[in-house]
């Protein structure tokens, strides 16, 4: 791989850990909400924490998916310029 070919797979790489961090951590919290939360909240307050979990959850998958399906087009192409002569 290229410098410029590194990079762009540094940056995809960094972005999908972050999303998959930020799955984690709210997943953690809304069961650390359902002890917590004031009574009148608790329900609505973990229902939106359930839909945000799984909205991240989904971008993440596809991003993913797009990361992981850039990495072995790119990683073709470099084996490809390596056959033997």
């Amino acid at each position: 791989m290229d410098a410029e070919t590194k990079e762009q797979l540094r940056l995809k790489f960094y972005r999908v850990a972050i999303q998959l961090n930020a799955v984690i951590l709210l997943a953690a919290l809304t069961v650390i909400a359902l002890f917590i939360a004031p009574d009148p909240y608790r329900i609505p307050l973990i229902l939106g924490m359930i839909v945000l979990v799984a909205y991240v959850s989904m971008n993440f998958t596809k991003k993913y998916r797009e990361t992981r399906a850039w990495l072995y087009e790119h990683a073709d192409k470099e084996k490809d310029n390596e056959k033997p002569q």
